[in-house]
């Protein structure tokens, strides 16, 4: 009898398969082969290195994390993720892979892994998380060499953007034949797009993903990154998740709007049943205003993500919360009682989808657990009040390396192997001295 993955490969004709994992920075990693060579039940083998391997390609210098015989590991396929690639030239299909040990055990440092495992907690509980992604990104002109600055792409009227266009339809009409594209290529992968608005910055976009199970959007957004990239690419664009590409525009964000419900009733439990916010909403919120600086690695992964978090630069500087507020790192959207729910806005679009869900609901889950109390909302403007969130990858780092509850809640050997990988790209970083060095300093100092 045929497997769902067969039965998907005889109906869409596929000959080619793309075996993919997503890594510590979201990068899909694995191996493309003969559709009749996809081993399904027997997984496919690679290095457990993997996930060691920073954005660069190199490999930290602290590898506690993975046997000091570099073992593989195997990866297995979920049927559920089995989506045709709507760019490819040949029928090809992509699978995203789950990692375990060949004894069987799960390797806990896989970012799939870590999201599933924070889901398990939930699970346990009688509760369900309900996610919205929201992902900012821009479009630019082709870059080939990177000592120069980005800039807007040309339209369809014949001239970059100049200006602000925040939600202008026209702005966005400049880019139809891309958008068009991307709608036909998220469609035919059942990546679930809500709406599509510009937001801030020259030629910055947003995509909203419809609400649903946790692990589904980390794989939309996964592999929307993806599919946004390719499509420009047909239309000589970049697309890119940067978090701060452009040093004059707004950073991109990726808002995670989180509810939780109640795994047999589908009930809301933010809301009592007169309708009022219940006690563990408020916990929720006061478990993020509590652990989301010590998480903050998982939210802005990279040295780029910190350019972003800059006072009255359109991103939050803290965890204050409030109604309708989007000055505040936490913001409780104007709905009814079914729909309470609380934004996120601290994470980047530069984090990996797996890792910000994982981060975002862990945090909420240690204070629903510990029944924490939030502090007062804010009701003017949280750009007013203090900075309470790290301000660099390496201290932020730090702070999730002295933080012994996240990490037995995340796992060891992931945090272990996380910071590890954080840390290299940070020392690769320092190794390269800037414009704004040689400007400022070169004669002057």
């Amino acid at each position: 009898m045929s497997t769902p993955i067969q039965q998907f490969f005889k109906e869409h004709g596929i000959s080619e398969v793309e075996a993919v994992v997503p890594d510590m920075a979201g990068i899909a990693r694995g191996k493309v082969m003969p559709a009749m060579k996809f081993a399904e039940d027997e997984g496919m083998r690679m290095p457990e290195s993997i996930f060691l391997q920073t954005v660069t390609g190199d490999y930290p210098d602290d590898d506690r994390a993975i046997s000091p015989s570099e073992i593989d590991i195997v990866l297995k396929a979920d049927p559920k993720t089995t989506r045709v690639v709507p760019w490819a030239a040949e029928p090809t299909a992509q699978v995203i892979h789950d990692s375990f040990y060949s004894d069987g055990r799960p390797v806990t440092m896989a970012p799939r892994y870590v999201l599933r495992h924070i889901l398990d907690l939930y699970a346990q509980k009688g509760w369900k998380p309900i996610v919205a992604p929201e992902l900012e990104f821009y479009l630019v002109e082709p870059n080939i060499d990177a000592d120069y600055p980005l800039k807007p792409p040309v339209g369809r009227s014949g001239r970059p953007e100049i200006g602000r266009q925040s939600y202008s339809i026209a702005a966005v009409n400049e880019f139809d034949p891309l958008f068009d594209d991307i709608y036909a290529f998220c469609e035919a992968q059942e990546i679930e797009i809500d709406t599509l608005i510009h937001e801030d910055g020259a030629a910055q976009m947003e995509i909203n993903l419809i609400h649903g199970d946790a692990m589904s959007l980390a794989d939309q957004v996964f592999m929307f990154k993806r599919t946004a990239r390719e499509a420009a690419y047909r239309h000589k664009m970049y697309a890119t998740f940067m978090a701060k590409p452009m040093a004059r525009e707004p950073g991109s964000a990726m808002h995670i709007h989180q509810s939780i419900v109640d795994a047999k009733t589908g009930k809301n439990v933010f809301s009592d049943k007169d309708g009022n916010p219940s006690p563990l909403f408020f916990s929720h919120i006061a478990g993020l205003q509590k652990y989301l600086p010590q998480a903050m690695a998982l939210f802005a992964p990279n040295v780029n993500s910190f350019r972003r978090i800059i006072l009255r630069h359109l991103a939050p500087i803290n965890t204050q919360w409030g109604y309708d507020n989007r000055t505040a790192g936490l913001r409780v959207p104007i709905s009814n009682p079914d729909n309470r729910r609380v934004e996120n806005r601290l994470a980047g679009a530069d984090a990996n989808p797996y890792l910000a869900l994982a981060a975002s609901l862990a945090c909420g889950y240690l204070g629903m657990l510990e029944g924490l109390k939030p502090s007062e909302p804010v009701s003017g403007s949280a750009y007013d009040l203090p900075f309470n969130l790290p301000r660099s990858l390496e201290e932020s780092v730090r702070l999730l390396r002295d933080c012994r509850t996240l990490i037995d809640t995340l796992g060891d050997r992931f945090v272990l192997a996380y910071t590890a990988v954080k840390e290299s790209e940070q020392d690769t970083f320092l190794q390269v001295i800037s414009s704004w060095e040689r400007e400022h300093l070169l004669l002057n100092v």
